[in-house]
């Protein structure tokens, strides 16, 4: 074998072990990576029970509902354009409640989202950028905003105290 010969069979193993690691690296991240979507985005796209999401949004009001002598719990995350049901199994954070920012990830089945992590805020002042953003992309922020100064989970930007 030439010398020409060798260094192109090297090269060629080398491309070969190449395309073999990124190939096991996209494969990795495919089923790691979850995109973030709002509620509206939930219903308009209909994504695959197979792919894995984010959904934000507020914890609707009187949606919340656990089961008796289980961990299941069942809610509705809203943009107040849109909601979808989410059931979650799980000891929730303590910050959970109706009303509050949560992101939850998991999978659509059957149109209902099956939650494996709920995230919720951490203080009353803190939105999670992607709810605030799908909240402001379905126009609803500024009434998100107005209901938290008066319910004085937000100091009114105004400086008045109540």
């Amino acid at each position: 074998m030439k010398r020409k010969h060798k260094r192109l069979t090297f090269v060629l193993i080398a491309l070969g072990l190449l395309a073999s690691a990124v190939g096991l690296v996209l494969s990795a991240l495919d089923e790691n990576i979850a995109f973030f979507f709002g509620p509206t985005d939930v219903l308009a796209k209909n994504p695959s029970p197979d792919r894995r999401l984010r959904v934000g949004g507020l914890v609707e009001q009187g949606s919340v509902k656990k089961a008796a002598g289980s961990s299941e719990t069942n809610f509705r995350i809203t943009d107040l354009n849109a909601a979808v049901p989410v059931v979650y199994k799980g000891i929730l954070p303590d910050l959970f409640r109706e009303g509050q920012g949560v992101v939850a990830e998991g999978r659509m089945r059957d149109g209902v989202f099956v939650a494996d992590e709920v995230l919720a805020k951490h203080d009353e002042n803190y939105m999670p950028p992607e709810v605030a953003d799908a909240l402001k992309k379905s126009g609803q922020w500024q009434h998100v905003k107005d209901s938290l100064e008066q319910s004085g989970q937000m100091p009114p930007k105004d400086g008045t105290a109540k």
